[in-house]
């Protein structure tokens, strides 16, 4: 959700929606029945910089704030964006967007041992103000000091009953941003938000699986996963099944930063007797009801 040169002015962003909420509206005005899911990177990484730049004026706020904030202005954005495209096809459906909690086990090993990468590298007297604020960064050597964070399993999203009954109530619902807001439990029962990141992709995967959805799709900017990326051996995958696509990904064949993600979600939805597709963006359309992209099925 930025331009192509990687620009995040607010500009840039709502560009980028009202691209994205063409072929959106597409698969609505289809007929389908939507749920609707989106990733939060460039904006965290916007507000990340503010903290920095403000540490010494205001506390920063922590990751789960972030989160909560960024689903709430990309869901404002996309409303606008997508309401304004329904309308112009004559389509009577209404749009919601709703802030989305995603728990996780306070025992994840990933809080033991932090290693998400997030934001940018500053110098180590930067990182040090950061650190004093109870952040944990890294010395990445001549790039800089880094900020890591858990990355933990999302196990349970939280707000899926609130989700179910606007979906009976005929909304296109907009949710789990960002993977959802990550949350644990305390001895008490009570929840509270922590400093972590999940994955926006295995989030979709869980949401998907949770609602009982019959596809789950997976936008991205290639027409379908390819194996030997970069080579002359580059290979499209079409129709695959988990198994094979499991062993395909065990060989290394998808970058853990881009395309990895993506094919263990789909992996995780087709495992549950779901059908997955990664595709592009403009290919979501035909997606949902035809053999376009990178097809997942179960075994």
């Amino acid at each position: 959700m930025t331009s192509a040169d990687g620009s995040a002015r607010p500009e840039d962003q709502i560009a980028a929606i009202r691209r994205a909420a063409a072929p959106i509206a597409d698969v609505i005005a289809g007929g389908a029945e939507v749920v609707l899911t989106h990733g939060n990177g460039p904006q965290v990484g916007n507000l990340l910089v503010k903290n920095e730049m403000a540490a010494h004026v205001v506390p920063p706020v922590p990751l789960d704030w972030c989160g909560a904030q960024t689903q709430g202005t990309v869901g404002f954005v996309l409303l606008n964006a997508l309401e304004a495209e329904l309308a112009a096809r004559n389509s009577g459906r209404t749009v919601t967007a709703l802030v989305t909690r995603a728990l996780v086990d306070a025992h994840d090993p990933g809080f033991v041992n932090p290693t998400k990468p997030i934001g940018r590298y500053l110098s180590s007297t930067e990182a040090t103000l950061m650190i004093q604020h109870g952040q944990r960064w890294e010395d990445r050597g001549e790039r800089g000091w880094r900020r890591v964070v858990a990355s933990p399993e999302p196990r349970a999203v939280l707000d899926a009953p609130a989700i179910r009954t606007l979906l009976k109530a005929g909304y296109v619902v907009v949710c789990n941003g960002g993977g959802g807001i990550p949350v644990v439990r305390d001895a008490e029962g009570r929840l509270r938000g922590v400093e972590a990141v999940i994955d926006k992709d295995l989030g979709a995967a869980l949401l998907a699986h949770t609602l009982r959805a019959d596809v789950l799709v997976i936008a991205t900017d290639v027409d379908a996963a390819v194996i030997g990326w970069g080579t002359p051996d580059a290979r499209p995958l079409g129709e695959i099944d988990v198994v094979e696509l499991r062993r395909l990904a065990a060989e290394g064949h998808f970058a853990s930063g881009s395309m990895g993600p993506k094919v263990e979600a789909a992996c995780r939805f087709a495992e549950n007797g779901g059908r997955s597709v990664i595709t592009s963006l403009d290919s979501i359309a035909d997606a949902v009801h035809s053999a376009v992209g990178t097809v997942v099925t179960p075994k």
